[in-house]
């Protein structure tokens, strides 16, 4: 059997859905599983033993260059060659299930009786984007404010006849996997001291703690932290707590494969409600993940995967940009959690 998935973005959520894999290739060994994913988000996937071939798009360009989009059509037609048995779309957005459509459209040249259910996705009452809903043969219900990682385990694994319980995900494999690393990140680690990540931004300012804390959290653990960044605004952040404490380091612009080379190699991930913070979880690795205007569902507690949240009440589905309360947050309370963590 053959399947593609449309996962195209965001980093955190693709890392939420691929640990599902594991589990479908373990109750089916011979399945051929493709990814359909954002090129700049590509890399995460990468050297994953339990997909076959990742297969890339670029619709987020089409935002700037909106005469590249006969160029995304044709590719993704192309991709409808596999003659795939089934589509999942894990993501419920119009984009997302057009690309599904398309990518299965293979099929359609195939006898009638051999084409069978072609394209899964979440029902209407599941997805922000209800008309997406539409292209699907085989409909997925799940609440929209049900536990991020349960829905993205329930919409790969249902269509397939598999059923993924919260044990299994519990007691996963990590699975990001990294090969050729940039080997200065490792001049980064020291070896007398705990090595603690900090991760300071996210795609909304409102998501963000503040840096002052962050420094104050440094200065409270006394390890070696190290600070990476994704933009020029978060660098300059960064830089600016680097002269506030000798112990923070500045990490170098990282690509994903190293950023997973980093992250599997720390003691600790204290970071926003962002892709890199859940890649700590994907990675089995101690994290601190820090919530204001968005809700702890997205993530899995675990025994070494804590969450650190604010006063605020979030709507899942209609989250408050303007929801400033992460500031608000003692920075006491997620020094004593990573005291904890960390033994100290």
């Amino acid at each position: 059997m053959k399947i593609a998935i449309v996962k195209l973005s965001a980093l955190g959520d693709i890392v939420h859905a691929m640990v599902a894999l594991q589990f479908i290739k373990a109750h089916s060994p011979q399945i051929q599983i493709d990814w359909i994913v954002e090129e700049r988000f590509a890399e995460v996937l990468k050297h994953n033993p339990d997909i076959d071939n990742i297969l890339t798009v670029n619709l987020k360009a089409l935002k700037t260059n909106k005469a590249g989009i006969f160029a995304q059509l044709k590719k993704i037609r192309s991709y409808a060659k596999n003659n795939y048995d089934l589509v999942i779309d894990a993501q419920g957005l119009i984009k997302s299930a057009v690309t599904a459509k398309l990518v299965s459209a293979g099929r359609m040249c195939m006898p009638q009786a051999s084409r069978g259910k072609r394209i899964a996705g979440f029902d209407a009452d599941s997805i922000r984007e209800k008309a997406a809903s539409w292209f699907y043969d085989v409909k997925v219900a799940c609440a929209y404010d049900a536990n991020t990682i349960d829905r993205n385990a329930l919409i790969l694994s249902s269509p397939l006849g598999i059923r993924i319980t919260t044990e299994q995900i519990l007691n996963k494999k990590p699975f990001l996997f990294f090969n050729n690393e940039d080997p200065q990140i490792y001049d980064f680690l020291l070896k007398d001291r705990i090595n603690i990540m900090l991760v300071i931004g996210s795609t909304w300012d409102s998501r963000n703690y503040p840096a002052a804390k962050f420094v104050k959290i440094a200065e409270a653990l006394q390890q070696n932290c190290l600070v990476i960044w994704g933009n020029e605004q978060e660098k300059a952040t960064a830089e600016w707590m680097s002269t506030q404490s000798e112990l923070i380091k500045v990490m170098p612009k990282l690509e994903l494969n190293s950023l997973k080379a980093l992250i599997a190699k720390a003691d600790l991930l204290i970071g926003n409600d962002t892709g890199p913070t859940h890649m700590a979880w994907g990675l089995n690795r101690p994290s601190i993940t820090i919530f204001g205007p968005t809700p702890v569902s997205r993530v899995y507690q675990t025994d070494i995967n804590k969450v650190v949240k604010s006063a605020s009440i979030v709507n899942p589905y209609k989250l408050n940009k303007q929801d400033y309360s992460i500031k608000d947050i003692d920075e006491q309370e997620i020094i004593e959690q990573a005291k904890i963590l960390l033994s100290l």
